[in-house]
């Protein structure tokens, strides 16, 4: 009777909970705004490393559609190219070219299947005594702040200049893009962040910011220039490689926990029990192996994508695996994935304003939610260095190695919430 309890829940805050299917028409719209969301960043990854971006757009869509099935379509999730990769990439692709990048990404993806093993053999249960409220809260802020920088930098910089026609159009794609989302009501109301774009890029158009010459020299079918692992070029270990990118792996999993996190309260359910944590592992892995044998850079699960969850209370597996096959799909249409990349940052960055900070406030909802007693001195000191850590872009740099402001956040969140006492010796 409780599991079927369990098969039954639905999330009534949610619009569409995640096994609901929308209608056909409504699933078109509402998975493009999926893709338009995440488009930006996962095509960015590759340009600053050299790989081809429709390569990049090709693996997230085959990637999350593994995730989707790995995970038996219980989280709403969609994985794109990896920011934590970036600067080993760079420095693989100057010296020994795209092929140590593919072995790098295919053994951080192995690290994640055996983490996956290992979880899968005993148990998810620590995760509840490692990451509790009082650290899970102040991480999740992190992870939507972390990356406020990057928002405002698309809306205001015009390469390395303030530009003021930048930044208007930025703050006009916020300003509506809130006004669609507090008035609008039935299906608009659920693709106020396609709608703001939509209309950002239309007012980029007016003030001309908008490059339309690749789209018009783009062609209709386009393949994606697959490099693959095994084409071209014969086969030899880099060592280097491996040794530099399979550690990231870890740092990495800590971000993916944290978007687990940030889905569980969403979504109201516990995905490190079901599907548990050993699938999501398991999924987000063999997304980049896979993208490494195609040629992309690693994959992860993307904050974008779960902002626009948070926001439009849309959280069906349905339009993320559709986003998913648009994204494979458009991969091979040269005019539209370049009408797509076309889009100015700033109107991408006058979304971000509120799609990472939905993410924050996500994480100070678990704290008021589970009614974290900041009177106690161990919870303020925790929440303390989690923030200005994490928020602060303090990183550990141990030669191509680096531990991300997220990931060693989460490290002394974790370690201090286990070593310090419940009070403090003044509070006894």
């Amino acid at each position: 009777m409780d599991s079927n309890k369990q098969k039954e829940f639905r999330n009534d805050e949610a619009l569409l909970d995640i096994k609901d299917r929308p209608a056909f028409g409504h699933w078109l719209v509402l998975s493009i705004q999926h893709l338009f969301t995440m488009f930006g960043a996962t095509v960015l990854v590759p340009l600053l490393v050299g790989i081809n971006p429709s390569i990049a757009l090709f693996s997230s869509g085959v990637g999350t559609l593994i995730y989707i099935l790995c995970t038996k379509a219980k989280i709403p999730a969609y994985l794109g190219s990896s920011f934590a990769f970036i600067g080993t990439m760079q420095v693989l692709m100057k010296s020994a070219g795209y092929p140590a990048v593919a072995q790098g990404a295919i053994s951080a993806g192995l690290v994640y299947l055996v983490v996956s093993l290992i979880v899968s053999r005993f148990g998810s249960k620590w995760v509840d005594r490692v990451l509790p409220p009082v650290v899970v809260g102040p991480i999740i802020v992190v992870i939507g702040l972390s990356i406020a920088t990057t928002a405002a930098t698309d809306a205001m910089m015009n390469g390395t200049h303030y530009d003021l026609k930048y930044f208007l159009v930025a703050i006009f794609t916020l300003l509506i893009t809130i006004i669609f989302n507090m008035f609008l009501k039935g299906f608009p109301s659920m693709i106020p962040v396609l709608l703001g774009i939509i209309c950002g890029y239309l007012m980029a158009l007016v003030a001309g910011i908008v490059d339309l010459t690749p789209v018009a020299q783009a062609k209709w079918f386009s393949l994606p220039a697959f490099d693959a692992m095994f084409i071209n070029y014969n086969f030899k270990w880099y060592p280097a490689a491996i040794i530099g990118m399979a550690p990231i792996a870890f740092v990495t999993m800590t971000e993916h926990m944290g978007h687990v996190m940030v889905l569980n309260k969403l979504t109201k359910r516990n995905f490190f029990k079901d599907p548990g944590l050993h699938r999501t592992l398991f999924g987000d892995g063999l997304s980049s192996i896979i993208a490494g044998f195609f040629g992309g850079p690693p994959t992860t699960s993307y904050g974008e994508n779960i902002g626009v969850l948070a926001m439009t209370r849309v959280h069906s597996v349905w339009v993320l695996g559709g986003a998913a096959i648009f994204a494979v799909l458009f991969s091979f249409v040269g005019k539209i994935s370049a009408l797509i990349h076309s889009i100015p940052s700033p109107v991408i960055g006058g979304i971000s304003f509120l799609l990472f900070g939905m993410i924050a406030s996500n994480g100070l909802r678990i704290l008021v939610d589970n009614k974290v007693n900041y009177e106690l001195k161990r919870n303020l000191i925790i929440t303390s260095v989690i923030l200005v850590i994490g928020i602060g872009g303090t990183y550990l740099q141990l030669g191509t190695f680096q531990l991300t402001s997220i990931a060693l956040a989460t490290v002394f969140g974790i370690v201090l919430n286990l070593v310090l006492p419940d009070k403090a010796l003044s509070e006894r």
